[in-house]
């Protein structure tokens, strides 16, 4: 069974890795995944890219890849704590 507490006690904090990474592969033309992650702004920048000139699904796709080959920490503190916008 999993432990859901960290060191100190609290909660440990949602690891959004899996759900961006496929979001990014099967969605990555309409920036499902940044606005999963909460970046606004880049879920619209990839949507009208997207729509646009389908750069949007080739983002998403590179994306995805590198999101799931990262650890789950890593992934945590670059995108969740570190807010890194793109790749």
């Amino acid at each position: 069974m999993e432990n859901t507490q960290s060191e100190f006690g609290g909660p440990k904090p949602e690891n959004k890795k899996v759900v961006a990474g496929i979001l990014a592969i099967l969605l990555g033309v309409l920036g499902i995944h940044k606005f999963y992650l909460g970046y606004s702004k880049e879920g619209i920048i990839q949507l009208i890219l997207g729509l646009l000139c389908g750069v949007g699904g080739l983002i998403g796709l590179i994306e995805g890849i590198i999101y799931l080959t990262k650890s789950d920490e890593d992934f945590y503190q670059t995108y969740q704590v570190g807010r890194k916008g793109w790749f």
